[in-house]
């Protein structure tokens, strides 16, 4: 009776070969899918754990509805599933249409890879988007512990996957806002496309050369940082890369991290690092609280990292912002932090020892300010290149010294659907239990805005899983 029992409730998960591949023989389906899921899997994350659980979620559904992401890209996946479900809607079938309405993707690695998924969902503009739920497989896992589904590596037995199916399916939607990046610079007279092919970019930032411009753009769900803290992550990941043979679980890569971090100086940086790589010696931070109004934004001399931050969880689920006082948020004309208010909370932090204040309850780090827009201008000659992080994507981003143009603007670029298990971290501003409420007014979804810089803003891919390839408006060098 039981096996009975878990062949039906599989069954809520389950689509079929038709469905997924235009041609495939037709199936009798006697069961109509409560919870239909495409699954992405990344198999080289979580150690061993991505293959095995590969090999799991193949043996318990179709083995044609889970990818491996290493195998295949999803944006090429989505785009073929949405054209069968469009093309069998037409010829009138109901499980079809079902299926598209009921869709939800589950995508497992770190923050990198949920982070590619949900730039993908993003630039297919589709008018109903399947929600997202995440398996943490990385080493922060900071965007799967914001929605409930934990940070530690998941189990890979039967039970383990299909108590994680069940969750999937009575798990509530909740909007996540999109922020896009765009970073500009002069490019030299000699090398422009050379110097940007040679970059290692993360997955959800694309360049491309435009007129006597390099450009970046790209777009993050959790956060963006410069400093000292995108330095060590640059540092763990290269030496990741050189010898992954050192990093198969997450105990051991957190243990790793911590090393790295103090070789580089993290917590003695005052010792370790000029003052003139501080953060207000490199930048001219500006911030748009209200439409078409710019403020410089006061970076204390100390601060050595500073970040951009969407969610409620950081480095393996530190909350860098906290939770203010009424009297504070009052004060300093604050809001509480949403995930889905179309405003982005910016902290700094001075070395490692401060980001531990963390730890302690009520601690947090320098908190900056709220925006709807964030811009950074780089002085010119003051530094070379500097350490960058996107959802736990570091990169060494090499700056010109005789551009004084160098500059990165963030800003907000509508939303997509999450799913959040309990307990859930993140907070809405639609939620009935929020302290704080918005008026419409406030909540504006700014897609339409900003009409001049569409070209720039409309897409978050990164690389050539996030571009559209009929498009000839840019160069890609990825």
């Amino acid at each position: 009776m039981g096996s009975l029992m878990n062949e039906i409730n599989l069954k809520d998960f389950y689509i079929p070969n038709y469905i997924l591949s235009i041609g495939s023989e037709g199936e009798s389906v006697s069961h109509l899918p409560v919870c239909p899921v495409i699954a992405f899997i990344n198999s080289k994350s979580g150690g061993q754990l991505g293959g095995e659980l590969l090999i799991r979620y193949r043996a318990l559904l179709n083995k044609s509805q889970v990818f491996d992401l290493g195998e295949s890209r999803p944006d090429k996946v989505l785009h073929q599933l949405y054209r069968n479900l469009g093309m069998l809607k037409d010829n009138g079938d109901l499980l079809a249409a079902h299926i598209e309405k009921n869709l939800r993707l589950i995508v497992a690695g770190g923050d990198g890879t949920a982070s590619w998924l949900l730039g993908v969902v993003s630039d297919m503009k589709l008018p109903h988007p399947p929600s997202i739920a995440t398996v943490p497989l990385g080493t922060g896992n900071n965007l799967h512990f914001s929605f409930g589904w934990g940070k530690k590596n998941p189990g890979t037995d039967s039970q383990s996957v299909e108590s994680f199916l069940s969750q999937v399916r009575s798990a509530r939607e909740m909007k996540i806002d999109s922020w896009h990046i765009l970073m500009r610079m002069r490019s030299p007279k000699e090398g422009s496309s050379d110097s940007i092919a040679a970059l290692e970019l993360p997955h959800c930032l694309h360049a491309f050369h435009q007129d006597n411009w390099h450009v970046f753009r790209g777009g993050f769900w959790n956060y963006f940082s410069i400093g000292m803290d995108a330095q060590v992550s640059y540092a763990f990941h290269s030496e990741r890369k050189l010898h992954p043979e050192n990093f198969k679980n997450q105990l051991t890569n957190q243990k790793a991290y911590l090393k790295i971090a103090c070789k580089q100086g993290w917590f003695v940086s005052p010792l370790c690092h000029p003052t003139s790589r501080n953060i207000a010696n490199l930048v001219t931070v500006k911030i748009m609280k209200r439409e078409g109004i710019w403020e410089d934004l006061v970076i204390p001399s100390s601060i050595r990292s500073i970040i951009c931050l969407n969610l409620p969880s950081f480095s393996g689920g530190l909350d860098p912002w906290g939770d203010p006082s009424k009297n504070k948020l009052r004060h300093r004309y604050l809001t509480p932090p949403y995930v889905d208010d179309g405003l982005i909370e910016i902290v700094g932090f001075r070395n490692a020892w401060h980001g531990l204040v963390l730890l302690a309850p009520n601690g947090h780090g320098t908190r900056l300010g709220q925006a709807k827009r964030v811009q950074f201008e780089f002085h010119k000659g003051a530094i070379n290149h500097a350490f960058m992080r996107i959802d736990g994507e570091p990169w060494k981003q090499p700056l010109s010294v005789e551009d004084d143009k160098v500059s990165i603007e963030i800003s907000h670029s509508g939303r997509v659907n999450m799913l959040a298990n309990l307990p859930c971290r993140a907070k809405s501003v639609h939620d009935p239990s929020s302290t704080h409420s918005h008026s419409s007014k406030d909540y504006v979804d700014e897609d339409d805005e900003f009409t001049e810089e569409y070209e720039a803003v409309k897409k978050f891919g990164a690389a050539s899983t996030f571009k559209y390839f009929d498009e000839a408006d840019t160069v890609h060098y990825q």
